[in-house]
């Protein structure tokens, strides 16, 4: 009964544990809004504006839209310059990252598109570039259009000529990692077009004076100076896109539909090369904005330069094992009332189960301040001292005294071993109970239970 009693304020720990990680990505997000937040390049796309006759309730009229075309071949280039800023207590990482794009587009005949020569306006075919937050640009953006410089203006006609995607999640809860990591996967069930977040886009006016023209092969290349949070993703978009990274950062993770072809980590250094076609992606290479726009969610790629240790998501894991201190202590105290025929109140119970219940109150506090299995050692060290100090008291037995600290030892020192672990956690976690269950179960063999009820 006080077992479960004590789980109520053990889910309010939980909670705890969720908001303080809330308000560190509150942090993150008011650094990433004045500096730049997470980042998604989307593009480059060619597009060419139309005009098309419409009828409705009797009435013709013209309406301009738009066939948007993508690259042959994209190919990517850069750095990542990563930064540490803070905000109270909290800790976020930004980046600049410095980016040469080139690539080639060579779009197939006009009329296997399904547009008209004659309905296309040439002079106003542009270039449409779309990056997640355009506050994060740090310098003037022209492309290099046949060897010729045209200026990026901001702004778009319509969302339509871009695709859908969504920037890298900037938060420390694991419930929003793994439902990014849903997004990105490749085998997502249902019609997905149209669900990511639109891009901010920037177009520059590239003139086409025929369709022949459009037919050739037309190169472009840019430089992107560009200040981004946690993560950068980039879209397939060519029929063989290759991306290039590198960056002075320990612990990258490498997110999105596709792990780099190749990578190397060192010490202080990633870098990191992927290639993809456009074969191994679910959107087509040219659409119009009549038809849904392609969802570029489950093919993204990229970078999260991870923060070394998370201390909410480790001491929302060891608050997962919460009951395992308190049945383990309880378990004791009833065996010292069992054989030593001591009468503990229920409410010293509940003392000693409250207070392994703060353990996590304490870890989390002292988590904040330093390191994580330091904040461990010195929380755990507490509450056994505490609890021992109380057992002392109460049994003034130094047998029994010694078994309540050493059984929370164990115990601390087990789940501590569990929290490094990644691959193996649950088999370590399941044969440490089995290990315990087999202990209490050998040392209650000889106990006559019915023996000791008649007695009382």
């Amino acid at each position: 009964m006080l077992l479960a009693l004590l789980l109520i304020p053990t889910s309010m720990v939980e909670s705890l544990i969720s908001e303080r990680a809330s308000n560190r990505d509150s942090a993150t997000e008011a650094i990433s809004a004045q500096w730049g937040g997470a980042q998604l390049v989307l593009g480059p796309v060619l597009v060419l504006p139309y005009t098309a006759l419409e009828t409705t309730n009797g009435q013709t009229s013209e309406m301009t839209h738009y066939l948007s075309l993508l690259p042959d071949t994209l190919s990517s280039t850069g750095t990542l310059a990563p930064e540490r800023r803070h905000r109270g207590i909290y800790e976020a990482v930004v980046y600049r990252a410095k980016l040469h794009v080139q690539g080639v587009f060579q779009a197939p005949p006009l009329a296997d598109l399904g547009v008209a020569a004659s309905a296309v306006r040439w002079p106003e075919a542009f270039v449409a570039l779309g990056i997640s937050d355009l506050k994060g640009i740090r310098s003037g953006l022209v492309l290099r259009w046949d060897g010729q410089t045209k200026p990026f203006e901001p702004g778009l006609p319509t969302g339509e000529v871009l695709p859908a995607g969504s920037a890298p999640a900037i938060s420390s809860q694991v419930e929003v990692v793994a439902q990014e990591r849903s997004r990105y996967s490749k085998y997502r069930e249902g019609d997905t077009q149209g669900e990511g977040a639109a891009a901010n886009g920037l177009n520059a006016l590239v003139p086409v004076p025929d369709a022949a023209a459009l037919a050739q092969r037309h190169t472009f290349a840019f430089d992107l100076d560009l200040n981004g949070s946690t993560g950068l993703l980039q879209a397939p978009l060519g029929r063989q896109t290759t991306l290039h990274l590198s960056a002075p950062w320990a612990d990258p993770s490498f997110i999105g539909a596709f792990l780099p072809a190749q990578r190397t980590l060192t010490g202080q250094q990633f870098t990191a090369d992927w290639k993809v076609f456009h074969l191994n992606r679910n959107y087509p290479q040219h659409w119009r904005s009549t038809q849904a726009r392609p969802d570029v969610d489950a093919s993204t790629f990229g970078v999260r330069l991870l923060v070394p240790v998370n201390e909410y998501q480790k001491t929302m894991r060891a608050a997962k094992y919460a009951l395992l201190p308190l049945a383990l202590t309880f378990l004791v105290f009833f065996f010292v009332e069992l054989l030593n025929k001591l009468r503990i109140h229920p409410f010293q119970y509940l003392l000693v189960g409250l207070a392994l219940v703060i353990f996590y109150v304490l870890l989390l506090a002292l988590s904040e301040q330093m390191p994580f299995n330091a904040a461990y050692g010195l929380a755990g060290l507490t509450i056994v001292g505490l609890v021992t100090a109380y057992a002392a008291a109460s049994f003034r037995q130094r047998q029994a005294t010694l078994a309540t600290a050493g059984v929370l030892a164990v115990v601390y020192g087990f789940v501590f071993v569990v929290l490094q672990l990644q691959d193996y956690a649950l088999l370590v976690g399941s044969l440490g109970l089995v290990v315990v269950l087999a202990l209490v179960m050998f040392l209650s063999r000889n106990i006559n239970w019915y023996s000791n009820l008649a007695e009382e």
